[in-house]
């Protein structure tokens, strides 16, 4: 299953999509982390992993995947990598890297001023989702970008269940709003994650949201704080999380 984590700028995606990939591991799944998110570069920091060539780099950059587009669809084409299903196993080798049974895919980054908008990227996005299917023990988990774009893009188009990171700001309240909407008129399957939470200010986030769609509520924690702040690795789980993979599992089903 493709899983999408979204949310607001530090709403707590990346560290969320990290602590999740560790406990489906834990579940027993096989599972590829994605970095959706040409902007933030922490993901591997958090998950211990060494950062491998992107993906968009690996099919020549911007000009590279863009020329590769407009080719035939063929075997021996790079831009074959999507000409139909692929499973994990069949991507490039260099573009993949792993720590404690968790393997990165990044999708790709804007490196210099002035290069251009992110919108290859979003296609890339797109096209691999479109072109990746996991088999039954295997889960993709994308860290996708802050907001809304890539619903625009129809990213989430290629996902099986959208789970919105909501964290203690009006901001994140009203974004959840309307990712909500904007699954519903697509037809797809979405749930909320509270993120960052205190007994005293727990009553107040869930009334802001549909009950229904709320299917756990994540601490705030004050080591996954400080190491997110510093770009370390994480070095502990929350037992709540597994307790909401376990329920993302289900929904997903």
């Amino acid at each position: 299953m493709k899983i999408e984590i979204s949310g607001k700028g530090g709403c707590g995606k990346s560290t969320l999509s990290v602590l999740f990939a560790r406990s489906m591991k834990k579940l027993g799944y096989r599972v590829l982390l994605v970095d959706g998110d040409e902007s933030n570069i922490g993901l591997e920091n958090l998950a211990g992993i060494a950062r491998p060539v992107h993906l968009l780099d690996h099919l020549g950059g911007k000009k590279g995947f863009k020329e590769k587009l407009n080719q035939p669809m063929m075997v021996d084409n790079p831009a074959g990598i999507f000409s139909g299903k692929q499973k994990i196993d069949d991507l490039p080798e260099e573009c993949i890297a792993s720590s404690d049974g968790i393997e990165l895919l990044v999708i790709g980054k804007i490196h210099d001023i002035g290069e251009g908008c992110a919108c290859p990227m979003g296609v890339l996005s797109k096209k691999f989702l479109a072109s990746i299917e996991p088999i039954d023990n295997e889960i993709i988990l994308i860290d996708s970008e802050a907001g809304v774009e890539h619903f625009g893009r129809g990213i989430v188009g290629e996902c099986d269940l959208i789970v919105g990171v909501v964290d203690p700001t009006a901001e994140s309240f009203k974004l959840a709003e309307k990712m909500h909407n904007m699954a519903q008129n697509a037809d797809k399957a979405i749930c909320f994650v509270l993120n960052k939470v205190e007994p005293a200010i727990e009553e107040v986030m869930r009334n802001q949201l549909d009950g229904k769609k709320v299917i756990g509520v994540v601490p705030k924690d004050d080591t996954i704080f400080i190491e997110s702040l510093e770009g370390r690795k994480l070095s502990k789980t929350l037992p709540e999380v597994d307790e909401i993979c376990r329920k993302i599992l289900m929904v997903s089903k």
